[in-house]
């Protein structure tokens, strides 16, 4: 549990570093994820998650 609440907290930090550093840029970025097709959102999330599932293997090997 201790580990998970490492990696949430992890996430948080690194998805709150963006809207600091660049606030416009995340704007523009949500608006045209707001545009996308459901279908290519999935298949990025999916992604997202096979190469966050491979750190983590890889990291605790």
């Amino acid at each position: 549990m201790t580990d998970f609440l490492v990696a949430l907290g992890l996430m948080a930090v690194v998805e709150g570093v963006l809207y600091a550093a660049a606030p416009a840029a995340m704007k523009r970025a949500l608006r045209h994820v707001l545009d996308m097709p459901d279908a290519t959102i999935r298949i990025g999330g999916l992604a997202a998650m096979a190469i966050g599932v491979a750190l983590v293997w890889a990291a605790r090997g």
